[in-house]
């Protein structure tokens, strides 16, 4: 009775996302990295660009600036094209914001950090990219450890 020649419908779409919800473990919080944690806007960029300090390394450049009351810690992320392709530049970035991701509870509040990748980072693993990220982030200060 879900479903019509095919189709989804309204009642086969409630019982699925009712499965989502008793999924949920109780006592557990949440580690996602939802948009509005991210830089999205050149503005926003530009301002940690112009006015926020910068610790460079061999894989990526941290660019910091404090921010006054702005909450959670927010996160971009640059990949230019000489890194390489489309495929290698979105490997990078996906490594990189699950780093963030991972370690967003270690992060102090009101400040937005701007991770630029270098060359380099085309060929690291995932594990010399963290590595770097958590060398980068407790020369800025921005860990709360």
């Amino acid at each position: 009775m879900g479903k019509a020649f095919g189709v989804t419908t309204g009642a086969t779409r409630a019982c699925y996302s009712i499965a989502r919800i008793n999924t949920y473990m109780p006592g557990t919080s949440s580690l996602s990295f939802p948009k509005r944690r991210r830089l999205t806007r050149a503005l926003e960029f530009e301002r940690v660009k112009q006015h926020g300090y910068t610790e460079r390394g061999r894989l990526i450049t941290l660019s910091v600036l404090a921010m006054k009351d702005a909450g959670p810690c927010r996160a971009g992320f640059i990949t230019a094209r000489a890194i390489g392709s489309a495929t290698i530049r979105n490997r990078i970035r996906r490594r990189l914001r699950e780093i963030v991701r991972k370690h967003q509870r270690d992060l102090r509040e009101d400040f937005w950090i701007v991770l630029i990748v270098r060359r380099d980072a085309a060929n690291a693993s995932y594990r010399a990219l963290e590595d770097e990220w958590l060398r980068l982030a407790k020369r800025t200060s921005i860990l709360a450890l």
